[in-house]
């Protein structure tokens, strides 16, 4: 069993990006899960909860660095460890 006196707390805006400011390193080390609108999510690429949406890829489609071109979905976000 592990111990959730180590998991760190969930911050409000989170990215998987290592790039991005909002990029948290200590909480990748768990599983997290994301549910959108009642529905949980295994795609989500950065998140807000305060503001209430997700950044989802857009298909295979990919910018001109090599990235997924992400799309904003608004909505109610829950985000938990699991």
């Amino acid at each position: 069993m592990t111990e959730t006196s180590h998991v760190p707390p969930l911050p409000d805006h989170l990215s998987v990006d290592p790039r991005s400011p909002h990029h948290v390193a200590a909480v990748f080390e768990h599983d997290i899960g994301v549910r959108f609108n009642g529905k949980d999510r295994n795609d989500v690429e950065e998140y807000c909860i305060s503001e209430g949406w997700i950044k989802v890829p857009a298909g295979r489609a990919l910018d001109r660095k090599g990235q997924p071109l992400l799309i904003k979905l608004k909505g109610r976000v829950e985000v938990f460890y699991r």
